[in-house]
């Protein structure tokens, strides 16, 4: 009996010593975004880390502390990403750990002279994971990565850290996970878009101006490379078209005079394809759900939805003319179209010209549904 017990000590001994390595939260620099920046006559990365102590975190969970949670900004600079973050490790205790990236911060300099190595290199790397976020910026990532969301909470409140699109509101551009993008940006016919982060030091104010991030519009590619950005405006109505996951306030106005604020939400576009044509032809109907948030002036039900229909046809046809004349194809029309057509795809290929031109979209049709018109009486 005795000899079975120590027999059953001495085993437990053997499986809790695998464990012995295992470090607790606390004892490690938890990197949560990377940024990339490059210096084109060096031919050199500058590479920033932010990192975060989970326990600091934590004491955030159950109720804000009185005292503002210190963000670590390291940066350093190297030939690539690995030899920069490299030289980082012997000035990191606690010791540096990279499972819980979340989002990486390139540069719009790198967008525009290394964005391809870049992307391929973070594309395989197998520290990073594929869900991570990825946004484009032209202020110093040092600045993006030093600020804390709104009441001091720690910075993983802030827009770089929205978990998914489920999480964006309103008027608000959605993240863009890397595994996604990369799906978008290797097609050969359709846009790819990366939101652009910003900061803003003068809409919040804490007896001081406190400066806070926000997307402030898209960067654009097309075929693997960068095309232009996009702004705020096309980027947030592109945004809503597309996703299909946020609700867009839009003024109405009749002879130039604002007339009403309603709210659009749930659009559903469909394409409809010519058969024959050796090129992308198409008409588009787009459905679209909408509330009165506010009447201005004296308007009908009936003049308020056909100005409704009328602006958002102006803005869709707008946006698609500004895609042909810079070679982009906003509406992702080409993707549909050779799908269900590759032979006549590679006709296409052989010839190299883009593939859309201002006679491709035929025809627009719109159509609003009012649901609720907020209480306001009209006239019969």
């Amino acid at each position: 009996m005795a000899r079975n017990v120590i027999l059953m000590i001495a085993a437990s001994c053997i499986l809790l010593s695998g464990c012995a390595g295992i470090k607790n939260i606390q004892d490690l620099t938890y990197i949560v975004s990377i940024g990339m920046d490059y210096d084109e006559e060096k031919d050199e990365y500058t590479v920033y880390l932010q990192g975060l102590n989970f326990l600091n975190v934590a004491k955030q969970e159950g109720g804000k502390s009185a005292e503002p949670v210190p963000i670590f900004v390291a940066s350093a600079k190297g030939e690539t990403l690995n030899l920069a973050v490299r030289k980082l490790y012997k000035l990191s205790e606690p010791p540096l750990f990279f499972g819980h990236v979340k989002t990486l911060v390139i540069s719009k300099r790198i967008v525009q002279h290394k964005f391809k190595e870049v992307v391929e290199e973070v594309g395989r790397n197998r520290s990073i994971r594929p869900t991570l976020h990825i946004v484009t910026t032209d202020e110093s990532i040092e600045e993006v990565f030093n600020i804390n969301a709104l009441f001091n909470y720690p910075a993983i409140y802030t827009v770089l850290f929205k978990k998914d699109f489920y999480e964006v509101a309103q008027n608000e551009i959605r993240p863009v996970p890397l595994m996604k993008f990369l799906r978008e940006y290797y097609e050969p016919m359709n846009a790819a878009k990366l939101p652009s982060v910003k900061i803003n030091k003068s809409g919040w104010k804490a007896e001081k101006d406190y400066p806070v991030l926000y997307f402030d519009g898209y960067t654009v590619f097309q075929n693997k490379k960068y095309i232009k950005e996009l702004a705020f405006e096309d980027s947030l109505f592109l945004n809503w078209i597309m996703e299909n996951y946020i609700a867009l306030d839009e003024r109405v106005e009749e002879e130039g005079k604002l007339a009403a604020a309603v709210k659009l939400e749930s659009p559903e576009l469909k394409f409809k394809y010519e058969e024959n044509a050796p090129s992308p032809k198409f008409s588009i109907v787009l459905s679209i759900r909408a509330d009165l948030l506010e009447r201005v002036e004296d308007i009908s039900p009936d003049r308020l939805r056909s100005l409704v229909e009328e602006k958002i046809k102006t803005k869709l046809r707008s946006l698609y003319l500004d895609g042909v004349e810079r070679k982009i194809d906003y509406l992702n029309a080409g993707e549909k179209w050779f799908r269900m057509r590759p032979e006549k795809f590679a006709e296409l290929k052989k010839h190299g010209n883009f593939y859309l031109d201002e006679n491709s979209l035929t025809d627009i049709q719109v159509n609003v549904q009012i649901l609720n018109f907020n209480s306001y009486k009209f006239n019969e």
